[in-house]
């Protein structure tokens, strides 16, 4: 029995509120479960200097979790002068998981920032980062298409992440806390909304896991994209 009563294959109640803050050119708030991100996509008319003059745009992403997302409060990192390795990493994948689904092209020279704000963090922050990223993109996209800075859609499919792993001894889906920290395995799945996989993150925090085991957990992720692919589907209106 999972500590939440889900079934094996049952995710967290999702919600995605679009519009959540008022001058970002996208945003959203997403939750899963008890784990809630705020998502702002900014929209900037330059990019990096090692694409200036390419033709290029780019999508980036920065990460944190405010003092009190967690049981107890953690020092904000400006406060300790530097980022964490967690961050680094989290950011820097939830940068290259959104680039895996933009036609850098057609989004021209230009960059757009999400920034993935925790506010609340109960298990799978990084795939629920990811997840409400790609929606407030999809707005601020939308919204220089509707005003003609771009032609064609640079959005070439969804993206979404989810959590999976070994708890009690079986493959769970979407991970909370209570599960997440008892895991004998932990592995994040990045993919796009028709299937294919971005990114797998995984690791045994016990005993190894088998091929089998793998292979159970990617199908139970593909699984839960589809329902996050749906809900991004409903939040945006298409």
């Amino acid at each position: 029995m999972r500590p939440s009563g889900r079934q094996v294959n049952e995710m967290r109640a999702v919600s995605i509120e679009t519009g959540f803050t008022k001058h970002a050119e996208g945003s959203c708030l997403i939750s899963m479960g008890e784990t809630r991100v705020l998502c702002t996509a900014s929209v900037e008319e330059r990019v990096p200097p090692f694409l200036r003059n390419s033709g290029l745009g780019w999508v980036t992403a920065e990460y944190g979790m405010l003092p009190r997302a967690t049981h107890t409060r953690g020092r904000r990192e400006a406060a300790a002068g530097k980022q964490s390795g967690r961050t680094q990493e989290i950011q820097r994948l939830i940068g290259r998981s959104l680039r895996a689904g933009v036609d850098r092209v057609a989004l021209g020279e230009r960059q757009i920032t999400v920034d993935c704000d925790v506010i609340q963090a109960d298990g799978g922050t990084r795939c629920a980062s990811i997840t409400g990223a790609w929606v407030a993109l999809r707005l601020a996209v939308n919204k220089l298409m509707k005003t003609g800075d771009i032609i064609t859609d640079p959005l070439m499919d969804h993206v979404a992440a989810v959590s999976c792993g070994i708890y009690a001894g079986q493959p769970v889906l979407d991970l909370d806390y209570a599960e997440d920290s008892e895991a004998g395995t932990d592995a994040n799945f990045v993919m796009t909304g028709s299937g294919g996989l971005i990114e797998v993150q995984g690791s045994a925090e016990g005993a190894p896991f088998s091929r089998d085991a793998l292979n159970t957990l990617m199908d139970l992720a593909e699984a839960g994209v589809a329902e996050l692919v749906a809900a991004q589907k409903a939040a945006v209106g298409q």
